[in-house]
Order: structure tokens, then sequence, then C-alpha cells
């Protein structure tokens, strides 16, 4: 019961900005400070979203981005996975690959699609595709620095016992290396997000992101804000599941947050 009451004021801290904001905009709105053809009131965004999910377009839309998110982190973190290994426990393998990765990293997303789309059309493929290599750079790069700050001391036990190769990797590597693969992986995610604005503007019919783009080139600022809002709602819901996910893989860590939890019990 003191848990729920802790993660219900939690909560509630956590909405006090937001909450603020949406009161501040509405007044500034009605007041006529801000005006209503640039930015509409919050009122106008609901009534949009109860539009759109009236009209059975919002659940669409939702649905296909959602599914390009999934099948792009699932993708893109498999690979980071390949790659981190194998770059951070064998240092000829990262001499030889890891400048090359570094490089790539810089290139903006946008820079990507004409590319994406020479190679593999505006197909799903294409847009899964893009959405993967923006989730794999903070992947790979966060679980190649968690392999490569392995307490020296930790993997010398591992060698007095005798494990070498993949059996150190799997008990040792892995295991130290997981509070920094899930940093990676929910900077992954949020990129993830980020790309898939990119990959809708290939040629997409449906989803989130052509429906902000298609709000531009209306002229219709509510759908434009609608849209921003919906991916906001569903970036953070994706996050807290993912931050979820960790704390309970990693409950074992004796860290700070752990000792914050055990004295709020």
């Amino acid at each position: 019961m003191r848990q729920w009451n802790k993660n219900f004021v939690v909560t509630g801290m956590g909405l006090i900005i937001p909450v603020s904001i949406v009161i501040l905009w509405h007044i500034f709105s009605v007041s006529g400070l801000i005006a209503t053809n640039i930015m509409p009131s919050p009122l106008k965004i609901v009534s949009t979203i109860v539009d759109l999910f009236r009209e059975g377009e919002l659940l669409e839309h939702i649905g296909i981005t959602l599914y390009r998110v999934s099948m792009g982190f699932l993708l893109g973190t498999a690979i980071a996975l390949l790659f981190g290994v194998l770059n951070g426990y064998f240092r000829t393998i990262r001499y030889l690959l890891d400048p090359l990765i570094q490089a790539l990293r810089n290139i903006p997303s946008l820079a990507w699609v004409p590319l994406f789309i020479l190679w593999m059309g505006i197909s799903e493929a294409s847009k899964i595709s893009l959405i993967a290599l923006g989730v794999f750079f903070p992947v790979y790069l966060n679980l190649v620095s968690g392999i490569q700050g392995v307490d020296r001391r930790l993997l010398e036990v591992g060698w007095v016992h005798g494990y070498q190769g993949w059996r150190l990797i799997r008990h040792f590597f892995l295991p130290s290396a997981l509070p920094s693969f899930f940093v990676g992986l929910r900077s992954g995610l949020g990129l993830g997000w980020m790309f898939v604005v990119a990959a809708e503007i290939m040629g997409a019919s449906k989803g989130l992101g052509f429906l902000l783009t298609d709000g531009q080139t209306t002229g219709r600022p509510a759908i434009i804000i609608a849209s921003i809002l919906l991916f906001a709602m569903l970036g953070k819901l994706t996050d807290y599941l993912l931050e979820l996910a960790g704390r309970r893989i990693l409950r074992w860590q004796d860290s700070y947050e752990s000792l914050e939890r055990r004295k709020a019990l």
C-alpha cells in the first residue's frame, strides 16, 4: 500500500508541469493572446483526436506506427547486440569496424531517406530499416561502452575459474554491461520514434508521421499538434514499459536507485 501511494505521488508530481502548461495554453487561447489559426486551444486538439477516433482513422495510424517502431526497434537492437559484443570483446574487430560505425552515426536521418528509397523503394522494408538504423547506434555505443567498462578484477575471477571466450562473455561481460545496455535501449527507442517520422515521409499513406505531414500540407495546425502530442504520449508509454522491464531485470543491482526504493518501503 505504501509503495502504491509513493508511485501515485511520483506520478502526480510528474504531471504538475504538463498540466500547468495546458492550463496556461487554454487561458492564452481563450483570451486571444495566442492566435487560434496558429496554435489551436487544447479543447480543439482534444476534439480533433476524438473526431479521428470516431472516423476510425486514429487507431489505424497509431497501429501502423507502433508496428514500424516495434519492428525497427527489434531489428536494430539485434544487430547492435551482435556488433556490440564483437567490437566490445574483440580488439581487432573493434579497430576495423568501429571507426566506420562512428562515422556513419553522424549522418542525419533525413540524409538516409533517398538512399533507402533507391535501394528498397517505398515498401515497409525501407521504413523499418531506417528506424532500425536509428535504434542501432545508441544501443551499440552503450553496449560497447558497458563491455569495455567491466571491472578487471571481476574478469580475473572468471579467468581463474577457467572461463574463456563465449562463456566469459555470457557470464561476466554481458551481465556487467546490462545497465549500460538498457540505457542504450531507452535511447534507441527514443531515436526510433524520431526516425519513424522520417520513415513515414517515404511514400507512406498511414501512420502518425503521415498524419503530421498531411496536417502541414493541408494547413491544419490542430492535426499537427495532435500528432505531436500522440507521439509524445506513445513514446513516454513505451519508454516507461522498457524502464519497468529494466528495473525488473536489474533488481540484483545494488545501486543508489535501489537504495532509494528500499528507503521508500
